[in-house]
């Protein structure tokens, strides 16, 4: 299958725990806690999480000038992007040993930064703290650095990272799932007890690329596809009550509002509160007064068959609507087969806000069946 190529930089975010690991080979069980890391630096510990990211990212040599590394100061990941020789924006600054707080910080600005991927070199004490703030809004994909990797966010090795990450950039439409981030009590693991607990998910791109579309053909098979997209949408929608949800035009969409037993303006734009339709077939102008400083997102879909997410029947989807709800916050869904269909074209902004379309530009997760979502790429 061919897929669509990137039109500008991929932004990866990056996180460095410098610290992870140090006390594996001192046995000291962990590296959590300034007086363990006081402790392994003493005794001679060794900083292996930045050369564990410089592996993985060795994978990428070849697509390294379509990248630019966005992340923290020195060992948090300016040091490694230098050491690579890739382009590197810092928008975090850590004074003296990166603390649990240097990690949470640096996670919330590259949220704020609307990066493709956050890569991350860790433990699971660092999967947890970078769990705390971005949960699943964004894909991520840990490099094993750690004393402890019970979490399922990490590839099995620094160079398997960096392969998967390849096929990212290379514009290979990859399955995401949702992993689970867990992490021990070390204090109880010192005194030999292990005591692991679930401290929640994040979204990981799969090692396997998309391999088919729908086994079967025909209607029966696609109304099957639909209610499983359905389902998981309308899943979302109950698990926040307090958010909007803006229904935008076409038929998934519409699929989706029958499958909730809620009317639907098939081509209109309607919201949804606390699984009740509060507003139907809204203008521009009333969408952006009824959403102003309320929690929104938008479930969208492909319109048309050239690949549309904007522009082509849901013109009351301003520009100015969807620059203040961001990326983030839309809900793309659509079946494989039509993503298939699309081929090299992939999914076209067309906002009329230049500015917007671009920042928009690169990987988008796309809802593509019950809990199956896949990252696919809008042009730029």
């Amino acid at each position: 299958m061919t897929v669509p190529k990137m039109t500008r930089l991929f932004k990866l975010g990056l996180i460095v725990n410098p610290f992870a690991g140090i006390g594996g080979a001192l046995a000291l069980k962990g590296s959590d806690g300034a007086d363990i890391r006081e402790k392994a630096l003493a005794s001679g510990g060794e900083q292996l999480a930045m050369h564990k990211t410089i592996l993985a990212l060795s994978n990428c040599a070849e697509v390294k000038d379509q990248i630019v590394v966005i992340t923290g100061s020195a060992d948090m990941g300016e040091n490694v992007a230098a050491e690579l020789g890739i382009k590197c924006k810092i928008v975090h600054h850590n004074t003296g040993q990166t603390e649990m707080q240097d990690t949470v910080a640096l996670a919330r600005k590259l949220l704020a930064e609307d990066v493709d991927l956050l890569l991350f070199a860790g433990g699971d004490g660092t999967a947890r703290n970078i769990c705390s703030v971005v949960t699943t809004q964004i894909p991520v994909l840990g490099v094993p650095a750690g004393c402890k990797i019970h979490s399922g966010v990490y590839a099995i090795s620094p160079k398997a990272a960096g392969k998967v990450l390849l096929k990212v950039l290379k514009g290979e439409l990859l399955s995401l799932h949702e992993a689970e981030v867990r992490d021990i009590d070390e204090d109880l693991f010192r005194q030999g007890k292990v005591v692991s607990k679930h401290f929640g998910e994040m979204k990981v791109p799969s090692e396997l690329a998309y391999i088919q579309a729908v086994k079967m053909g025909g209607k029966e098979s696609d109304e099957l596809l639909l209610d499983d997209i359905s389902d998981y949408v309308i899943e979302i929608m109950e698990d926040s009550p307090d958010t909007m949800f803006v229904m935008g035009s076409g038929s998934t969409v519409d699929a989706i509002m029958q499958r909730a037993q809620l009317p639907n303006t098939l081509l209109g734009v309607d919201v949804i509160k606390a699984g009740k339709v509060i507003a139907q077939d809204l203008t521009a102008a009333k969408l952006m007064s009824l959403t102003a400083n309320q929690t929104t997102k938008l479930v969208a879909t492909v319109i048309g068959g050239q690949g549309h997410i904007l522009g082509r029947g849901n013109q009351q989807l301003s520009a100015a609507f969807i620059r203040r709800i961001g990326k983030h916050n839309i809900i793309l869904v659509a079946t494989k087969a039509k993503l298939k269909q699309l081929g090299e074209k992939g999914l076209i902004s067309d906002s009329g806000d230049a500015s917007l379309d671009e920042d928009l530009a690169g990987p988008i997760t796309v809802i593509t069946g019950y809990r199956d979502q896949v990252l696919y790429f809008i042009q730029g």
